[in-house]
């Protein structure tokens, strides 16, 4: 009994070492949460301002769809997916419900007959491509919980390359972006988003006292040259909101992954307590009842 009741004492004390480490990573993720949805809050107002100057632009241009990152090009042979994943595991099923939704996506774009070119974000993703033996034209790792705009601005030039690329030499013709959107702090879900080439909608607006509504920017040059120079900059802050999705989805998933072991570590940890007392029980009774039997036989010898 003296031995069962060691291993569980031993087993105790390493769940009880597990404990610590789960739950302070649980900690540090509650507060890197904070700081991914401060980073994302303070990225919007930009990216509002930014889709509102190109809607101007486009409605203020001659001829839009003559732009090559808004020209729809019929025949479409090739795409580039990017795909963003986690550099660290330990967030549940974070990772792997992005690449799940990437590998649909790959399903139904060969189907169609468009050979997907993947852009893979993040040390899981990486792995898994590279396990399967799939090539990969990019591959971005090191930063999936703190992203900058400086990375985001790397992706994007990349994507942008490919983009305006002939196919017949290795480019693209769309690009599809993988992420996790973060809703609340338990709720996040993947998301597959067409960033390139750009739909262009004929819409008319209508003021409540029936007159068009005025416009609101003056361009100089002109819309056309003010339009080539915002679109880049919206494919960079684009992949960069969608990074910084990601970060937070990333933080919050870890931050429940960990909390589930934790509470699961203090349910084993009172189970193997009952079981050591149990143990110790045992032995104590059997203790007391070697010291009885032997009383007993000491008398019945005098």
């Amino acid at each position: 009994m003296g031995a069962q009741l060691r291993v569980y004492r031993r087993r105790i004390k390493s769940v009880q070492a597990t404990k610590k480490i789960t739950k302070a990573m649980e900690l540090i993720a509650s507060s890197r949460i904070v700081k991914a949805q401060q980073r994302l809050e303070a990225s919007l107002p930009y990216l509002n301002h930014l889709y509102a100057a190109i809607n101007a632009a486009a409605t203020d241009a001659s001829d839009v769809s003559k732009h090559p990152l808004m020209a729809n090009t019929e025949n479409r042979t090739k795409a580039a997916v990017l795909i963003v994943t986690a550099d660290r595991g330990l967030a549940g099923a974070y990772s792997s419900n992005a690449l799940r939704e990437a590998e649909a996506l790959t399903t139904n774009l060969r189907e169609k007959g468009i050979t997907v070119v993947p852009y893979v974000v993040g040390r899981k993703g990486v792995g898994y491509y590279r396990f399967r033996d799939r090539v990969m034209a990019g591959e971005y790792t090191g930063f999936t919980d703190q992203p900058t705009y400086a990375n985001a601005k790397e992706i994007g030039k990349d994507l942008l390359d490919a983009f305006m690329l002939p196919t017949e030499e290795g480019g693209v013709d769309e690009i599809h972006i993988v992420y996790t959107h973060f809703h609340t702090m338990t709720t996040q879900e993947s998301r597959i988003r067409r960033i390139l080439p750009l739909e262009v909608v004929d819409e008319v607006v209508v003021k409540e006292d029936g007159a068009l509504p005025s416009a609101l920017y003056e361009f100089e040059p002109d819309a056309e040259s003010v339009l080539d120079g915002l679109l880049p900059r919206y494919i960079d802050h684009t992949v960069y909101s969608a990074l910084l999705m990601a970060a937070a989805s990333e933080h919050a998933a870890r931050r429940r992954a960990m909390k589930s072991a934790t509470d699961n570590a203090e349910d084993m940890i009172k189970s193997l307590s009952r079981q050591a007392n149990q143990a110790r029980q045992s032995e104590i009774t059997q203790e007391i009842s070697e010291i009885v039997g032997g009383a007993d036989a000491l008398s019945s010898a005098r």
